[in-house]
């Protein structure tokens, strides 16, 4: 199967000399097919197969960050934070991030990343009937959809892309994702990690460089965020 996704990322920029690197880290990923940079908006507009972590990984290897900043039409794509909801001591709850992006007229890649996890042990990702996370996982209701697994190294972090068939974006809006040791997703346990699937942006649908929000410039909503454990 052909996938055909588009992704905007921010990345410091400075010269030709920063795309030069950038280009020569994105040779090591299969699937580029086009490469396109703003210097001025420090952008960078990739086109083909390769998933967004992946991509995020490649640029990361020259020492420069980067942000995804929209993917796919818009409506085309959604994000999942993933968090443990056991009592711990441990300085953040997340788990890991989900990023689902329409891939074709009928498929939609699943880019599913896990940090902290039990060492080399495979876990299995379900969508669930709802969005309800006041009991973590255990409130999150029946499997809606089966996606797929993904094993940890020894360090507890794992990687996979999961391309599945006939599941539209807008259709997971609001569902809950749920990633455990239950190979047919039907048991649940509190030691499971869930979040609630949420939109975002498509490509060129998010050009803010400070939040409205928190008035926080994207840079430095990136250092929260990595301090919480998401890094892809």
């Amino acid at each position: 199967m052909t996938l055909d996704l588009k992704t905007v990322f921010a990345v410091p920029m400075h010269c030709n000399d920063c795309t030069k690197d950038i280009d020569g880290a994105l040779k090591t990923v299969d699937g580029i097919n086009s490469t396109k940079y703003d210097l001025e908006k420090q952008l960078v507009f990739i086109e083909g197969s390769a998933p967004p972590s992946q991509i995020v990984k490649a640029i990361q290897n020259t020492g420069r960050d980067a942000i995804v900043r929209g993917s796919g039409e818009p409506n085309s794509s959604a994000v999942c934070i993933l968090e443990t909801y056991e009592p711990e001591k441990a300085s953040s709850p997340v788990r890991g991030l989900a990023r689902l992006v329409k891939a074709s007229a009928t498929s939609t890649l699943v880019d599913l990343t896990l940090t902290g996890m039990s060492p080399t042990s495979t876990y299995y990702a379900s969508i669930r009937s709802a969005g309800d996370i006041s009991q973590g996982p255990l409130s999150t209701g029946g499997v809606y959809r089966n996606l797929g697994s993904v094993t940890t190294d020894a360090t507890g972090a794992g990687q996979a892309f999961l391309v599945k068939e006939n599941l539209p974006i807008w259709e997971m809006i609001g569902r809950a994702l749920v990633v455990g040791q239950d190979a047919e997703c039907k048991s649940m346990f509190l030691k499971d990690v869930a979040g609630v699937i949420a939109r975002s942006a498509g490509v060129w649908e998010n050009d803010k460089t400070v939040c409205s929000c928190s008035g926080k410039t994207v840079w430095e909503e990136r250092k929260d965020a990595v301090s919480k454990g998401i890094t892809v």
